[in-house]
């Protein structure tokens, strides 16, 4: 690991996602937080050519680098979020992660809003 808790989430992520195309291009993987520890991880990986994969990673592979991650974001027992939204873009090496510190409901799929959800994550980065 490198001394950027933030590259070195972004690798994790890369190196454990589950389920993306080979030749994906972006991701957006949204990390949730139950009782202040990694509790689901879910996304979309973005091809080139627009197909959209469903992507994961198993959590226990990429917690090192969520937690390290969270106390250099969220030093001195600072209250966490509930989840948080990692986008990356691999052509552009361009990345955002978003913070949603209430709304457990926020970028959950469900089979009315999923088309909705997808758009939505879709990295614009770059």
């Amino acid at each position: 690991m490198t001394t950027d808790p933030t590259a070195d989430l972004i690798r994790a992520v890369v190196t454990h996602m589950i389920g993306a195309a080979d030749d994906w291009k972006s991701f957006s993987m949204v990390i949730s937080l139950g009782g202040g520890r990694l509790s689901a991880v879910s996304g979309f990986a973005y091809s080139p050519d627009g197909a959209v994969s469903a992507v994961t990673a198993r959590p226990s592979q990429i917690m090192p680098a969520v937690e390290a991650y969270l106390a250099d974001r969220y030093p001195d027992g600072q209250a966490l979020p509930v989840k948080f939204l990692v986008q990356f873009d691999r052509d552009v090496k361009a990345y955002e992660i978003t913070f949603e510190d209430s709304d457990a409901s926020r970028w959950k799929v469900t089979p009315a809003n999923l088309d909705a959800i997808e758009a939505e994550l879709r990295p614009t980065l770059g």
